[in-house]
């Protein structure tokens, strides 16, 4: 079974291919440049490196939120126009799921925190309970406060990691229970998007290309200024 996996819901653009429960090939980058710039690059590099015919693939997975309104549509439209020109079948991995899935079997809780702006992050509250990777809150979109203050009242330690931690750091070191990974688990990887999307296939949840529905959380900002302006004019 091979699958692509692709991300490209944070600063981090990820693209892995997984074949037979290997991590074949994975390439990421997290610099100056758009999403639309590099995921398609960074897909067909994969495809020549190893010699990889793209219609031999088995599904697509794709990190679909939430995260970046820009990124979270170009690695839909990705998705979708890759599923459509080989007629494969796609598999919708949530970002903070694939992001919390970096850390494995731990007693402590995993907390991926994606900055949202504004002193707000995406996040959601995780544990690996009897080998089993188990989410224990909905996805949210809530203050740094506010996600500090859950963290605290599971009294035990927790890992913080995503692009979060680095805005909000200040705050989260004055926690003696709150705890960091290194670089390489920090942030979105193509690679934990696939290992993820083989649970999901396992479970069913397959769907067609055209069926990919992304996890927004927050309307978009320009929406919300526009709402905001017309409630000023009001």
């Amino acid at each position: 079974m091979k699958i692509l996996a692709i991300d490209t819901t944070g600063q981090t653009a990820s693209a892995a291919l997984l074949e037979n429960g290997v991590i074949v090939a994975e390439y990421s980058i997290n610099y100056k440049m758009t999403h639309s710039q590099t995921i398609l690059p960074m897909i067909d590099e994969i495809c020549k490196k190893i010699e990889l015919d793209l219609y031999t693939v088995n599904y697509i997975a794709c990190s679909c939120g939430p995260g970046s309104f820009t990124g979270l549509r170009i690695g839909a439209a990705t998705a979708k126009g890759l599923a459509l020109g080989g007629n494969i079948d796609v598999v919708a991995v949530p970002t903070l799921d694939a992001l919390a899935y970096n850390v494995f079997d731990t007693d402590a809780v995993i907390c991926p925190i994606m900055d949202a702006r504004r002193q707000q992050v995406y996040t959601a509250f995780y544990q690996w309970r009897e080998n089993e990777f188990c989410r224990l809150t909905e996805y949210s979109a809530l203050p740094i406060e506010e996600v500090i203050k859950q963290a605290k009242d599971y009294q035990n330690k927790v890992i913080f990691l995503g692009d979060g931690v680095a805005v909000h750091k200040e705050l989260l070191l004055n926690e003696k229970d709150f705890c960091f990974p290194p670089a390489h688990c920090n942030l979105q990887r193509g690679a934990s998007v696939a290992a993820l999307a083989v649970k999901l296939i396992e479970k069913g949840e397959v769907i067609k290309g055209s069926e990919l529905e992304l996890i927004y959380l927050r309307k978009p900002q320009a929406e919300r200024e526009r709402e905001q302006k017309l409630k000023g004019e009001a």
